[in-house]
């Protein structure tokens, strides 16, 4: 397998292109650190983008809906997938510049394209849905009760193969005009991260019951 995506006239930027990379690893390590993407898609002639969890197993990403929901009735009326674009970023920093027009953020993110499919095999589908499970925390999967037929039944995954793909980072200091960098205006980064609080139990959870490893 290439060790990168290959660009196409929907992945290729406008904008800052040198920010664009199509390095798998790269596409890969945003992908599984985001914990919420973006899908969007076309319903009733207009665009709706909504936010959904998602897990990647290797080249393929799984989303996460209802079977009631919109994107599932929608794909299940595309016989060749229901086209979609999702996002993903993540947020490193607030970049604050001299100049109001130079402000920004250190971000990564992920655009990935194509014609998604409803998942109705049950052994992917319950595959993808243990991954989602440890997407959000690994371990989770073997810690939970799996879902019965009926649950099964009523939970929606779309799957896109990850193929028209594209990432974009922004990285380091704002870059002020020459002029702008003697005013004395502070300049800088505000760093950002999401990090885990203690975890707290469930009012009626049994005391006995200790926080699993994965948590502490």
């Amino acid at each position: 397998m290439d060790t990168a995506y290959r660009p196409t006239p929907r992945t290729t930027p406008t904008r800052y292109r040198e920010r664009a990379t199509y390095d798998r690893r790269a596409v890969h390590a945003i992908l599984d650190e985001a914990l919420i993407c973006h899908l969007g898609y076309l319903s009733a002639g207009g665009p709706v983008v909504l936010p959904t969890t998602h897990a990647r197993l290797d080249e393929t990403l799984y989303l996460h809906g209802s079977t009631g929901g919109g994107p599932m009735l929608a794909a299940r009326e595309a016989p060749a997938g229901l086209e979609v674009c999702v996002t993903a970023t993540l947020v490193d920093a607030l970049v604050l510049a001299r100049s109001a027009m130079h402000h920004s953020v250190n971000f990564r993110s992920v655009v990935a394209r194509g014609a998604a499919r409803v998942v109705d095999d049950p052994a992917e589908k319950l595959r993808a849905l243990r991954s989602l499970l440890d997407h959000i925390r690994p371990g989770r999967a073997d810690d939970c009760r799996m879902p019965t037929g009926r649950e099964l039944a009523a939970t929606g995954v779309l799957a896109l193969d990850l193929a028209e793909v594209s990432a974009k980072v922004r990285t380091g200091e704002p870059v002020d005009d020459p002029e702008d960098q003697a005013l004395q205006h502070w300049a800088g980064l505000v760093p950002l991260r999401l990090t885990p609080g203690p975890p707290v139990p469930a009012a009626d959870l049994d005391p006995a019951v200790p926080v699993p490893p994965y948590l502490a």
